[in-house]
């Protein structure tokens, strides 16, 4: 409860508009309430900066980094 008022995090809580996608444009949260990269972008290794095409489906972080073997991360 950040201000101490009963509501919690945006959109839950007894005041809040309840139910997940709640915000002001109902798009791009993800599972957790987190925000999803979408198909487009690169996979970028976060220890030789070596970016790959992103492919859909595949998250970045399942993917080795083809210069030094590092786990990929998502570029945003």
């Amino acid at each position: 409860m950040p201000r101490g008022d009963g509501t919690g995090p945006t959109g839950k809580g007894p005041r809040g508009r309840g139910g997940q996608g709640a915000g002001t444009s109902g798009q791009g949260q993800g599972r957790m309430g987190g925000y999803a990269a979408g198909p487009g972008g690169s996979c970028v290794c976060p220890s030789c900066g070596k970016k790959v095409e992103h492919q859909r489906g595949v998250p970045c972080n399942t993917l080795e980094c083809p210069e030094c073997g590092a786990r990929m991360t998502r570029e945003l």
